[in-house]
């Protein structure tokens, strides 16, 4: 049978944006909620060696580094629930959610940490080697490839971006671009053709990664124009085709750019609507890191607090008010 949960502070999704989120309102006595979604501990849980999160002389990994965020927040007063939340009414008072088994979730606020999905090829020889060689983001796994040769599939800002970064590493970068020229900034293009450790392959697409039981040692590039197939040399593969915020659910109800991202007041979590906040990858589109990520969980988790802090402040007021008016009894 299905149940109704309540809880001042919902919390949708399980990445450190969640889980930090999920920390700090426990902290304060919230007993926050938290409905992991589909992919448990986000996309950190696709990811190998974590060298670059905070308080860590020697790699983690991502899975680890998850699970620890997870049991901290539970030790501390987080109630999980292993759901996905299919619809939501975030103008309703309370804001109620509605899980896959049909479990309803009211909740005075709610703090949205969904995440974003690299966009893939959809290539089985790239699944198979992801966290192998393969990979969508060049900060997180740039350092791995000091000294190696890499390729960048993309012909966007990020494509550009990732090209130019990886070159503080690699020793060549070549980027395959299906068009015949890319749709990034200009200015971003001049630095790309300027850096002689980068060369471009035009009109062309990854046709396969190529390996073995150590990672990635290469790739199939086929001209889109002629058919040819030339057979590339590469330590690493860097997807960079862009990112899809998970925000279909919200669509309709909350502000949401043009490219799917939710968009928040200036140097806050706040969305439109009072007692929503987002925090994470589902509303940066420009730093995407795990400790942005969490940074974020942190200020949302803090703005929540107020948020609910005020809002029983004004209903205890308007209880004392309703309270005095009451006329005196007959004696």
């Amino acid at each position: 049978m299905p149940e109704t949960h309540h809880a001042k502070i919902l919390i949708i999704g399980s990445g450190p944006a969640g889980y930090t989120a999920a920390i700090y309102t426990a902290r304060a006595d919230l007993k926050p909620l938290l409905v992991a979604g589909m992919q448990e501990g986000g996309q950190m849980t696709i990811t190998s060696d974590v060298e670059n999160f905070p308080g860590f002389e020697d790699p983690v990994q991502g899975p680890w580094l998850m699970e620890q965020m997870k049991k901290q927040a539970e030790k501390v007063g987080t109630e999980m629930i292993a759901d996905t939340i299919v619809s939501i009414d975030l103008k309703s008072s309370p804001k109620k959610a509605v899980g896959d088994g049909g479990d309803v979730y009211l909740a005075d606020a709610v703090i949205i940490a969904t995440g974003a999905q690299a966009k893939w090829l959809g290539l089985a020889s790239e699944e198979k080697f992801k966290g192998k060689g393969v990979s969508a983001c060049a900060t997180c796994d740039g350092f791995f490839y000091k000294g190696r040769e890499v390729i960048v599939v993309g012909g966007g800002n990020s494509a550009v971006e990732e090209a130019i970064f990886l070159t503080n590493f690699a020793t060549k970068v070549t980027v395959v671009h299906r068009r015949d020229s890319f749709r990034a900034e200009k200015i971003m293009q001049d630095r790309l053709f300027n850096n002689p450790k980068i060369s471009v392959i035009w009109d062309s697409a990854l046709e396969e990664v190529t390996g073995d039981q150590k990672g990635v040692t290469g790739a199939k590039v086929r001209n889109l124009k002629t058919g040819a197939v030339t057979e590339l040399k590469a330590d690493g593969v860097f997807v960079a085709i862009g990112h899809k915020p998970s925000t279909d659910l919200f669509k309709g109800q909350i502000d949401i750019d043009a490219e799917g991202y939710i968009v928040t007041k200036p140097d806050s979590t706040e969305t439109n609507i009072p007692g929503v906040f987002a925090a994470g990858d589902v509303k940066d589109k420009k730093f995407r890191q795990a400790v942005t990520a969490a940074g974020m969980g942190c200020m949302a988790a803090l703005e929540a607090d107020k948020y609910i802090a005020a809002r029983e402040h004004a209903h205890n007021n308007a209880h004392t008010q309703k309270q005095q008016q009451k006329p005196p009894r007959a004696g």
